[in-house]
Formats: structure tokens, C-alpha cells, sequence
């Protein structure tokens, strides 16, 4: 019985040790000092992150605007925020690194979205984490990126580089902008489109007066000067609801109307403003007959309005001092596109206004735009 109690008590000694050993070894590990206590967090070591794809569509277009889905389960339900990276992508370029997200139960469904811009692309490896709100970045977990079967169309000699699921002309006005062209301005918008790739072949020149892209909707106005001959304007996309190329069609009416988008391009018709002079002329003078015969002159005043304006359309256009490296517009917009600057201190002829732009005649009789704070200070 003895030998019994002393193997006991000689084993609990042991064990005694052994427990002294092993915490003095973990407390060895963790450090005794704060600092190394600040730089090792096991808790941000966990793996709380667990990622799936949701949705990936099976075939895309080049230049096409596409969506892909995560599923996204968290083990914290408390945390400040949930943040991406994304590494090794090819031929996509990402739109949105801040997902458009649903939660549904415990799971995420973060959704982000892409421009095929090459075949043989591939998605990114999406790389996830989430940050408490004391500030700990927890272990990230990553989703390997997938190849993805990008396809490039055959298309039309007229097609505008758009793929969308809708393209649609808002407004368009043709004006004439020389001899031999008229210039045509369009204003479109367009659904699920990268509508900065819009590009046309066989025009004379063209360019974006103004621009808005959206993943959803975006709005452009557009210019294009093409040759007086063309009666109707021609241009395709590609639908991607209907799967198949669309034609648009402007036809070509010049006329002298100004509409919303503020191209007023054309200058006076001389002609027809002489018509107007003589017109408020005659019915000047058949008024003051009028007046002579009847001897009322309390209604002379009456002769006020067509004198003056007869005064003014017979008031010859002023000519203008524009400062040297002064740029000038094609059209009186921001960010407008430029086809000329002046190289010193240049004359030209005043044909209007609008806004903060002055209307000029070109030398070579086409129509140009300049901000009044261009001109010389007389």
C-alpha cells in the first residue's frame, strides 16, 4: 500500500512539472512584453469568410458590359465592413469595386461588373476580408478567378463599336457646316452599353460633345460632318437582347431651328433676312399712310416696332478681336470639340451669341465658337 501511494504522489509531481513547463512555453510563445501581444491576434487568423460563384454567364461578347455574382457566407455577423481586391484579372476591366449587394438569410450575394475587352479573358481572383469595427483586419479568403468564353462579332462596315440591350436617338438636327458637308448632332442613350466606344468609319469628322457612361444608362451627344450628297444617315449596333445587329437611321434635313442641345451652327440667311427688312418696311410705311389719311396720329406710335426692326436685321454683322491662342469650337459646349486656334490677334465676324460663347465666321465661311472671355478687351 505504500509503494502504491508513493508511485501516486511521485506521477502527480511530474504532471505538476509538465504543466508548469508547458504554460511558461505558450506564454514564451505569446510574448511577455505588450509589443508582441499588438502584432500577433489569433483571432484575425480565423477563416470567417467563404465565397462561391453565384452567377457567371456562360458566353460574352467583346465590348460587351457583363455581371458576375458572389455568394459570400460570413461566420462574424458583426463586423464594420466587408472589402475586395482583385489580382491576376485578363481582358476584363472592372466597373465597380464596390459591389451592388443583397442579403438574403446569412449569405451576401455581392455583385460586380465588367467590360470584356479581349478574348481569351479571365476573371480576377477575388481576394475578400472583412474589418471589425475595432479596426482588425481578419484573414482574407480568396475565390480563384475564372476563363471566361469571349467571343469577337464579325461586323457591318457601318457598325458603331456599341453592344448594348438598347440604343436609341433622343434628338438629332442637321445643320450646314460648308460647301461640300453638313454637320449632324445626335443625342442618344443607351442601356447596359460602354457608350465611349461609340466610333463611326467613312465620315469626314466626328467627336463627343458630351458624355455621360453609366453601367445602367449612359448619354452621349455626338457630332458627325458628312457629305451634302448623303439624304440619310446610316449606323448599326449590336442588340444583345434581341442577339442580332440594329440599324439606326437620321435622315438628313438641314434646316435653321435651334434645338435643346444648343446647336445653333449656322449663320444668317442673308437673304431672307433682307425679305424681312422689306417686309416690316411696307407694312411701316402702309401704317403711316394709314395714320396721314385718317390724320389720328395719336397712333404713330404704332410705326415703333416694324422701324426697329427693320433697324436691327439691317445692321451688318460686327466684326469681333479674338486674343491670340484662343481656341475655337465646333460647337458652343464644355469640353467641345476644338478644330482650330488662333495664332495672334485675329478679326472675324460676329454672327451671334449664346450663353458664354460668341458665334464667328471663319475665313473659309464655316461656323466657329469662342467664350467671350477670348475676346479682346477693346
Amino acid at each position: 500500500m505504500k509503494i502504491l501511494l508513493s508511485f501516486f504522489f511521485f506521477s502527480f509531481i511530474l504532471l505538476a512539472q509538465n504543466n508548469t513547463t508547458s504554460q511558461t512555453g505558450f506564454n514564451s510563445y505569446l510574448g511577455d512584453n505588450n509589443e508582441t501581444n499588438k502584432t500577433i491576434n489569433p483571432v484575425a487568423n480565423v477563416k470567417i469568410l467563404y465565397m462561391h460563384y453565384q452567377d457567371v454567364p456562360k458566353r460574352i461578347i467583346k465590348g460587351e458590359i457583363f455581371s458576375v455574382t458572389l455568394r459570400v457566407l460570413s461566420t462574424e455577423s458583426d463586423f464594420y465592413e466587408l472589402n475586395y481586391i482583385f489580382e491576376n484579372a485578363r481582358g476584363v476591366k472592372i466597373l465597380n469595386e464596390i459591389p451592388f449587394r443583397q442579403e438574403k438569410g446569412k449569405f451576401y450575394y455581392d455583385t460586380f461588373h465588367f467590360l470584356a475587352q479581349s478574348t481569351g479573358a479571365r476573371l480576377p481572383d477575388f481576394k475578400a476580408y472583412i474589418v471589425s469595427f475595432d479596426g482588425t483586419e481578419h484573414r482574407p479568403t480568396t475565390l480563384k478567378g475564372k476563363n471566361i468564353n469571349v467571343v469577337a462579332l464579325n461586323p457591318r462596315k457601318n457598325f458603331s463599336n456599341i453592344i448594348a440591350d438598347s440604343f436609341e436617338l433622343e434628338e438629332y438636327k442637321t445643320t450646314s457646316y460648308d460647301s461640300n458637308h453638313n454637320i449632324v448632332v445626335f443625342v442618344a442613350t443607351a442601356h447596359n452599353s460602354d457608350i465611349s466606344a461609340f466610333h463611326l468609319q467613312n465620315v469626314f469628322k466626328q467627336g463627343v460633345e458630351s458624355l455621360t457612361n453609366d453601367i445602367e444608362e449612359s448619354r452621349i451627344i455626338y457630332f458627325i460632318i458628312i457629305q451634302k450628297e448623303i439624304e440619310n444617315f446610316k449606323f448599326s449596333y449590336f442588340n444583345l437582347l434581341d442577339n442580332k445587329f440594329q440599324t439606326i437611321k437620321i435622315p438628313i434635313v438641314v434646316n435653321d431651328d435651334s434645338v435643346t442641345t444648343q446647336t445653333d451652327l449656322k449663320p444668317k440667311d442673308q437673304s431672307r433676312e433682307k425679305l424681312k427688312m422689306l417686309v416690316a418696311i411696307a407694312v411701316a410705311l402702309i401704317l403711316l399712310m394709314i395714320i396721314v389719311w385718317s390724320r389720328k396720329y395719336i397712333y404713330t406710335f404704332l410705326l415703333i416696332l416694324p422701324i426697329a426692326y427693320a433697324i436691327y436685321t439691317y445692321t451688318p454683322s460686327t466684326e469681333v478681336c479674338i486674343r491670340p491662342d484662343t481656341n475655337i469650337y465646333l460647337l458652343p459646349v464644355k469640353n467641345g470639340t476644338i478644330f482650330q486656334t488662333t495664332q495672334g490677334v485675329t478679326y472675324l465676324m460676329k454672327e451671334g451669341s449664346i450663353k458664354n460663347y460668341t458665334k464667328v465666321k471663319l475665313q473659309d465661311n464655316k461656323i466657329g465658337w469662342i467664350k467671350h472671355e477670348n475676346l479682346c478687351s477693346y
